[in-house]
């Protein structure tokens, strides 16, 4: 009966998570109770230990990295010193787990990883260093909203991209899912009242920041979750208090919401913004518009032959 039961695991296929929230965030621990609860899934957890939001795809490269083991009921689960990225790195190369996952997924995020702020998030990072590697990979992010959202959210959107985890692996297992990609999936804040999946483009949104002094560590940590999920109400910022009385030889600053940018294309801020869950093809490299290769391919020649004419 054992042996029936390992082979029984080892033809379950294998996910690793990691997210860059940290292990203990409900988006995560939400997204492993709902996988669990299938009963379909091999589950390794490979996550940073404390929150790790914005760091886009920063690696720790001078230093090792401690993985302690971590309990997660249902999954073998790892709390490590790194980065997203740094996390990912080591849960598909068998450092740690006995196998390379089949799929990783990378979240759930709280807020929405639309448009630039792709290339700040740690959460999508998670997810583009397995598709470096060539592992199929997805990065998951809820459009959390301050005295709206609630924790349960993080659930009803795990089980909202149950059919696309699903259909991914049968893609997986028949060898038919694109190798070229990566999935970068962003739920709307209204989750039960979904319009659906839609597939998009990265678009150009942004929230723009600015930077404000202030006079103690305290002030800038007040606000730190307002700039991890950067949803929250931009007039929540703290005030300038004191800042004067800093001294000039060790002035303090935060981040500050300044406004933001929206473009109106079909781009996935603007789909998801609408009421769908949003599935976003992304690659590593990152392609000038062709208005910006045609100016260069004119200038790059001007520029070298007005330095061999000063010579």
């Amino acid at each position: 009966m054992e042996a029936a039961n390992n082979v029984a695991e080892c033809e379950r296929p294998t996910i690793m998570i990691t997210n860059d929230d940290g292990i203990d965030a409900p988006g995560l621990q939400a997204l492993v109770r709902v996988l669990v609860s299938t009963n379909r899934f091999r589950l390794f957890v490979c996550a940073p230990d404390s929150e790790k939001s914005a760091v886009s795809h920063s690696i720790t490269w001078r230093n090792a990295l401690s993985a302690k083991r971590t309990e997660i009921s249902g999954a073998t689960a790892f709390a490590v010193s790194g980065t997203p990225a740094d996390c990912t790195s080591l849960g598909i190369s068998k450092a740690l787990f006995p196998s390379v996952p089949d799929l990783v997924l990378s979240g759930i995020n709280m807020g929405s990883n639309c448009g630039y702020h792709i290339v700040y998030s740690g959460t999508v990072a998670g997810a583009r260093e397995a598709f470096f590697y060539g592992v199929p990979s997805v990065s998951i992010s809820y459009d959390w909203v301050g005295g709206i959202s609630s924790i349960n959210d993080f659930t009803l959107a795990a089980e909202a991209c149950l059919p696309i985890i699903n259909a991914i692996l049968v893609e997986i297992n028949n060898k038919t899912y694109p190798q070229k990609c990566f999935l970068n999936v962003d739920l709307p804040t209204d989750i039960p009242k979904h319009k659906g999946y839609k597939l998009t483009k990265q678009g150009k949104s942004i929230v723009k920041m600015g930077w404000k002094q202030v006079a103690s560590d305290a002030q800038g940590n007040s606000i730190s979750n307002m700039l991890s999920t950067m949803t929250n109400d931009p007039n929540s910022a703290v005030s300038n208090a004191d800042a004067k009385a800093v001294s000039q030889d060790n002035l303090l600053f935060i981040r500050q919401v300044k406004g933001g940018a929206v473009d109106d294309g079909e781009t996935d801020y603007r789909y998801v913004k609408e009421g769908y869950i949003t599935v976003t093809p992304l690659g590593a490299l990152s392609h000038a518009d062709i208005d910006c290769q045609t100016f260069f391919k004119e200038w790059l020649p001007a520029v070298a032959e007005h330095t061999s004419s000063a010579l």
